[in-house]
This record gives C-alpha cells, sequence and structure tokens, in this order.
C-alpha cells in the first residue's frame, strides 16, 4: 500500500538546494521506504548490515569513492559510522553535487552531534514521523472515531501490512528498540527495570514531570531518571513539550510535560488492548491529548520547521493544554479536550488567557473528539481529524 508522506515535496525541494539531506524519526516511521521512493535511482545501503558497517569502517574513503560516479548515495542509520560525515564533507566541498547524498538516523543524539561538526551549512534536516491522521485520510484508511485511533496508532508497518494483533507488534518494537538502541547508548543491563520505568512514563503522559517521583517509582536515581527520559526523548519514543514564559530563558529550566510520538505505544504499554477498553480508561483524555499534541508537531515538521509548542499553567492553577507561538508577539491558545460533546465552557480558561496576560486573541481553538466545526467569535471549535484547517501560519 503507497501512502503519501506529506513531507516529501520539502525533501525534493531542499534536495536541489543541498548536497547532503539528513532524515531522522523514529524507527519504523517510513524513513527507508520514503527515501526510496523519493531518490530512486540513489544506490541504498544500510550500515545494519554489519559486514558492511565493518568495510566502511575499515575504509570509508573507498567505500565512498566506489560511489561517487552515480546519481547519489542513501546511506541508511548513518549514525552506525559517524567517522563517514568528515569524508562527506570533503567530497560535498569538491564535488558540489545537490541532493547526492541522502542520510537517515533513527538515533537522534548522534545524527545530530556529528553533522553539526562536520556538515553544518551543508545539510538539510527533516524529522519523519509516524504518520499523520491527514496521511491516514488520504490514504482513506484513518480511522472515524478518535479512540480507535489512538488505540491503533500510527506506524506506517501496521497498515500497510494490515497488522491485526497490535500486541505482538508493539511488544516486538519495544523488545528490538531496547536492545538496539538504549542498551546501545547506555549500557543498561537491567532491562526489567527500563521496561517498568517506560510503563511508568505513559501513565504520566500529560503530566508535569517530577523526576524525584519518577526515580522513586521505579528504584533508579533521580540522575539516572533524567538520563533515561533523554534517550527516550532523542529517540522519538516520547516527546517534552516546556512551558510558555516570554522570558525565553525560563522555558528551558521549568519542568515539561510528557507526551508519547505514538499513542499505540503507549496504550501497549498502559495494558489498553481495545478501543473500547480506551472509551472507559482513566488515561483515555491524556492520550487524547498526546495525540493531537503529535499531529500539531507532525503540522510543523512536514514543513520543515520546528513545532513551537508549549504549555501555559499559573501558580493559582490556570492552565492551557497548547499555546502555539505563531510568531514573538502572536500566541494561540488551544485547548484539547476528549469529549465529543461541544460545550461552551471549554473555552473558559482561553479567556482567562487574555485577561491574565493582556492581550486579545485572534485566533484560539479548542480540539475535541467530535466531528463539527463551528466558528465565530471566541475559540473555533475543531474535530481531532481537521487540524490542518487551523490559521497556525
Amino acid at each position: 500500500m503507497f501512502i503519501k508522506r506529506l513531507i516529501s515535496d520539502k525533501i525534493k525541494e531542499f534536495s536541489k538546494q543541498y548536497p547532503v539531506v539528513a532524515i531522522t524519526g523514529p524507527r519504523q516511521s517510513g524513513k527507508t521506504t520514503l527515501v526510496k521512493q523519493l531518490f530512486p535511482q540513489h544506490v541504498y545501503v544500510t550500515l545494519e548490515d554489519l559486514d558492511l558497517k565493518a568495510k566502511v569502517q575499515s575504509d570509508p574513503r573507498g567505500f565512498l569513492a566506489s560511489h561517487g560516479q552515480g546519481h547519489g548515495l542513501i546511506i541508511d542509520e548513518a549514525q552506525e559510522v559517524p567517522e563517514l560525515f568528515s569524508y562527506i564533507q570533503g567530497i560535498v566541498d569538491d564535488e558540489k553535487k545537490d541532493g547526492f547524498f541522502i542520510l537517515t538516523g533513527s538515533q537522534n543524539f548522534l545524527l545530530h552531534e556529528k553533522i553539526t561538526q562536520s556538515l553544518a551549512g551543508r545539510v538539510a534536516l527533516f524529522t519523519l514521523l509516524p504518520l499523520s491522521v491527514q496521511e491516514l485520510q488520504q490514504a482513506g484508511i484513518a480511522s472515524a472515531l478518535a479512540e480507535e485511533q489512538i488505540q491503533k496508532g500510527f506506524y506506517p508497518k501496521t497498515y500497510e501490512k494490515k497488522i491485526t494483533d497490535l500486541n505482538y507488534f508493539y511488544m516486538t518494537y519495544i523488545s528490538t528498540y531496547v536492545e538496539r538502541d538504549v542498551r546501545a547508548v547506555l549500557q543498561i543491563t537491567d532491562l526489567v527495570s527500563f521496561q517498568k520505568f517506560m510503563k511508568l512514563c505513559a501513565a504520566r503522559i500529560g503530566n508535569i514531570i517530577n523526576f524525584a517521583e519518577l526515580a522513586r517509582d521505579c528504584d533508579i536515581s533521580p540522575k539516572t531518571a533524567k538520563a533515561w527520559l533523554s534517550v527516550l526523548e532523542a529517540s522519538y519514543i516520547i516527546k517534552l513539550v516546556y512551558p510558555f514564559y516570554k522570558n525565553f530563558s525560563k522555558r528551558l529550566i521549568k519542568s515539561p510535560k510528557l507526551y508519547f510520538v505514538d499513542t499505540g505505544l503507549a496504550c501497549h504499554l498502559l495494558g489498553i488492548k481495545s478501543s473500547q477498553d480506551l472509551f472507559i480508561h482513566e488515561m483515555r483524555g491524556s492520550l487524547f491529548e498526546s495525540m493531537i499534541m503529535m499531529e500539531l508537531s507532525k503540522i510543523y515538521f512536514n514543513r520543515a520547521e520546528m513545532p513551537p509548542l508549549y504549555f501555559w499553567r499559573t501558580v493559582q492553577g490556570q492552565e492551557i493544554d497548547c499555546i502555539v507561538e505563531k510568531s514573538y508577539a502572536v500566541q494561540i491558545p488551544v485547548e484539547i479536550k476528549a469529549s465529543v460533546t461541544m460545550r461552551t465552557d471549554f473555552a473558559a480558561n482561553i479567556a482567562q488567557w487574555e485577561v491574565i496576560t493582556g492581550k486579545p486573541v485572534d485566533h484560539s481553538y479548542v480540539v475535541y473528539a467530535g466531528n463539527q466545526y463551528f466558528g465565530g467569535k471566541g475559540a473555533h471549535f475543531i474535530a481531532w481529524n481537521a487540524l490542518e484547517k487551523m490559521e497556525l501560519f
């Protein structure tokens, strides 16, 4: 099944302006499929092939020279041999062939570190997350109910292969992910504790992180908890969203909220095996909020932009689920409600935002689990599966 990715046009556009294109994202987000579709004449290699990896490590210059006369080269999991980047830098400076090197990687922390050292100014960076609701709609395979979509998740393989046993898929995904990525980076020996840690994270979706409490519940140190969270975020398992302050420095030092990049994975960790279970589950609202935050993130990533998403909370307890920073002077408040029924009091906190900040709001939204749109004065009510209609730009 072919599912068109909305990021495709941006990747093709920038491949005509930069010699190197790098695409990071979680495992199974569709990076390999996408680059093969967009660059069919490029030679494809993966550095997860241990024999090839050994050859490239022993002779990186020879490896690159052997592909220098073709249309281009796709290097999958490029972070496996980071010394390649220095050699690529020399080639692109000499050859000046736009779009020649296409790099992909599932470990954002390694790939970005090496790229910023060797390929600054020569590389177009993209983030490919799992499928968006809009992409599923265009392919005619989106769920009609929010609960069904949340529970199934967004990994392309579950749709392309029509996988019905989601529990087995996510169990295998977690096992493979832990063994390949986290153990390789942190040398974790106690896998049981780490899997417990992931489940505890899933139980805290939509909450501000209390590192001491999280560490205590998992019987690890706060330092270890922070290190594990950092790797989970860098590997696109979780997403941390920081509070909105006009003073930008304050945003970075205050505790963030925790979300999961894929709600299907979160449901698996929480033991939710059907959309019927989810409908009555205490985490339904938090999982719905997580899905919407990630859908908003995908809108920006698919435009090759960083998502300017925050949350807002006062010491008195007033809160807005999402603040979209459209520009330095313009912020868009967004409330996220898992109710299918539209209620005007859902926008109450947005009115408080206007009073406390002293700024009138041109556009504000309440995203809810229904399927109708309501505009007019005040907040616009918008369906969970129609976020592309929001005026964010």
